[in-house]
This record gives C-alpha cells, structure tokens and sequence, in this order.
C-alpha cells in the first residue's frame, strides 16, 4: 500500500465513523428536549424517564464525537500538510467558530446533567436546547469548510499563490447552504430513524412498553419529517453540483456522452472500458429536466472531462445509487408513519414495528453512501480545480502503519460505544421506567 492510499484510507475511515457519532450527537439533544419540555407541560413521568435516558445517550456520543473529531484535526495537518497550509489561512474561520460552538455544547451539557432539581425547569430545560443548537451550528459549520472544498472562493489564486484571501466569502461559499441543508437532515433522518428503531425493537420484545412506545413516537417524527423533506434538498443539490462540479454529476449518473434530453440512470453497472451502463432503468429526459428544468436541455457527460479529472465512475454510481435507494424507503416509512397517527392500532401492530426495526442502521448507510459521493465524486481534486490530492499528502513514510493504528482505535471505540449503549437501554427497567415507591433516589 502506497503512502496516498493509506492516507486516503486512513481519512475516509476516521470520516466514516466520525460521521455517525457526530450525527447522533447533533440530533439527540432535541429529541431530549422534546421530551424534556412534553415532561414540563403534561407532568406525565415517562417523559422525565425518557430524557433522563436520552441524556446518556447525549453524553456518550458528545464524548465520542469530541475524541473523534480531535482525532481528525490531527490527521489534516498530519496527512494533508501542503494543502493544510495553504487552506488554513482561508478557510480556518469556520474551523475556529466550531471550536467555539463545541465549548458552548460542552459547557450547557454540563449544566444539563447536573441541573436535575437545582435548576428552574424551564431554564434546566433551555439549557438541553442550548446543547442541540451549539452542536447543530458545529455540525453545519463543518460542512461549510468541507463545502469550500467543492466550492473554493475567497481568494485569488495566481501563479501558485494564494492572494486576497478573503475568509467571510469562503465560508460562504456557494456549496455551503444546500450541503449544509442536506446533511442536517441526512443526519435528523438517520438518527431519527435509528432511535426509532432502537425502541420498535424493545416494543416488539414486549419490554417497557409504554416507554418505549413514547420515545418511538418522537424519534420517528423527527426521522419522518426529515425524510419527507430530503427529496426537496437533494434537487436543491443536484442541481448545485451539475453547475459547480459537473463531473461529479456525471459520476453519480454514470453519464458518458453529454446529450440532450439525458436521461435518468436508475441502478445499473457502468463499464468505463466501453463508456456504458449494462441493466440499467432508464427514463429519458429526467436527468435534463431535473437538473436544468428542460426535458430537452443538454447535460455535460464524462467525455467533455479530461480522463486525468474524473472521478471514479463505479464507486461514486454506487454510492448515489444506495443513497436515493434508501432515502426513497425512509419516504415510504415515513409516509407510513403519517397513516398510523391517524390510525393508533398500527403503533401494536408487528409488521409496522418490524419495518421500524429493520430500518435502524438504513439512515447512516444512506449517509456513508452520501458522504462516499461528496468526498469521492470531488477526486483526483482535493481542492476542485486547483490542488490535486496527491500534490497535498504528506511526504513522510510509514502512513500505512498509522492507518492500521487509527483502524485499531476506532473499531475499539465502536466496540465500547456499543457496550454502553447496549447496557444503557438494558437499564431502563431498572433506573428509568420504574414504579414511584421503588425508583431510586
């Protein structure tokens, strides 16, 4: 394994778990506080239960999240040094400003957990929102640096130099909103719907009903929502990146020959040796119309790119394939959920917790997927168009043996992340869903 593939392996891994923990830990703290604030205006117990056991769940992934990203802040400058240093001065605003949101998610979570009965309830309450904006704004001021990469601006670049750096203008730069947009709700979606699965499953074994029934019903809305929304932000995006980065539209459509009335690949196995896409659902003119509102409008294919500027075609097809795929099941789910808040008997209904259950980890693939299509469908550019990937690595040997090292960490990260959750839900009869007379004090 050479250095920039182990470099490359190395970001990818520590991105792919990061992600998760960083997700759950965003959407968590509003469904505690959701639950929290159900508890202060209808005194009904099992909510309290359920923020008191949501909140573990809060600190767990905030302690997570916090290690892992430290963990990747280490890694750019490790890895990628050429290109931190000249990035850095133009886009480390948001970086900084992340830092900032993280201290203040870290302070008011604090008070969160010690507040139970010292506080007034309506600021302990506060103080759990609080923990969910400070790290939504973290989550989305990440993704605003991430997107500069897709969408570098805010400088001049002349003659290998970086000039009038301007970092306002890079942090707004004009892939952060829709990618920001997106992965909000890819990340309310996924953990709405893993949360919701989580309880259906505690329901199906006939564990803590009413508990878990309670906590299902506002993590799956927050999930159903999202979803249902997902589709509007995804052609917000499409339509975003066939203007910015045509090449990588051209990857996730696995479209070869720029033509007319392009149509919408659906599934399929693209053949870069002979420039097609075998067993493919085809529906012509879609691709057209929903990237430029014309069923007759021209879409650029991979040959208008040079072979030296495209991204690799299978992987990033794939990965855009499974995204779509399972954002328009969590629509179905989600569609789903809307007929039974009308019809209650659903909620004890097997088949619809089933569907539930099955659901948990379907969101954060999705979002592996999306991510996959982001940071793959931008090579051989690490920064698109002007600094290429394998020009920014470092050139210090042995990037292998730290690759196998961060693998080792966080799988055994993973592994206790696992442990703990599994022992917080396996607690719930004992600590939260408890009669008056024998709930500890």
């Amino acid at each position: 394994m050479d250095d920039l593939l182990a470099a490359r392996l190395q970001m990818a891994l520590s991105l792919g778990f990061h992600i998760i923990y960083a997700c759950i830990g965003m959407v968590m703290p509003f469904f505690m506080a959701v639950a929290h604030y159900k508890w202060i205006t209808t005194g009904n117990e099992i909510y309290e239960n359920i923020t008191k056991a949501w909140s573990k769940g809060v600190a767990i992934f905030f302690a997570t999240g916090a290690v892992s990203g430290t963990m990747l802040s280490f890694e750019l400058g490790l890895l990628w040094p050429v290109f931190m240093e000249h990035a850095g001065p133009i886009f480390g605003m948001p970086f900084s400003l992340e830092g900032t949101a993280f201290f203040v998610e870290a302070i008011f979570l604090g008070f969160f957990l010690y507040g139970w009965g010292r506080f007034n309830k309506w600021f302990h309450w506060f103080t759990g929102v609080v923990v969910g904006v400070s790290g939504l704004a973290s989550g989305i001021l990440v993704v605003s640096a991430n997107a500069w990469m897709n969408s570098p601006t805010g400088f001049d670049y002349v003659d290998g130099q970086y000039l009038n750096i301007d970092p306002i203008k890079a942090m707004f730069n004009d892939a952060w909103f829709t990618q920001a947009l997106h992965m909000t709700l890819a990340a309310i979606a996924a953990t709405g719907f893993a949360v919701a699965g989580v309880h259906a499953l505690m329901i199906l074994r006939q564990r803590n009903i009413a508990f878990h029934l309670h906590a299902f019903k506002i993590a799956a809305t927050f999930g159903g929502i999202a979803a249902l929304l997902q589709p509007l932000s995804g052609d917000l995006s499409a339509k975003d990146v066939a203007t910015r980065q045509p090449a990588k539209l051209a990857a996730m459509e696995a479209h070869y020959h720029t033509q007319r009335s392009a149509p919408l690949i659906i599934g399929g196995i693209p053949n870069p040796k002979t420039k097609t896409v075998d067993f493919a659902i085809e529906l012509p003119g879609m691709l057209s119309f929903m990237t430029y509102g014309s069923f007759d409008a021209e879409v650029a294919g991979l040959d208008k790119i040079p072979e030296a500027d495209q991204p690799p075609v299978p992987v990033v097809h794939y990965a855009f394939q499974i995204m779509v795929g399972i954002g328009g099941f969590m629509v179905l789910l989600a569609l789903t959920l809307l007929i039974a808040f009308r019809k209650r008997e659903w909620f004890q209904k097997k088949w619809f917790l089933t569907l539930f259950a099955l659901a948990t980890p379907l969101g954060f693939v999705a979002v592996e997927a999306g991510w996959t299509v982001t940071e793959v469908g931008r090579q051989p550019w690490i920064l698109q168009g002007i600094m290429r990937t394998k020009d920014a690595v470092t050139p210090m040997p042995g990037i292998a043996w730290t690759f196998y090292l961060f693998t080792a960490v966080y799988i055994s990260l993973s592994l206790v992340i696992v442990f703990l959750l599994k022992r917080q839900i396996q607690m719930v009869p004992r600590l939260y869903d408890v009669q008056p007379s024998t709930k500890p004090v």
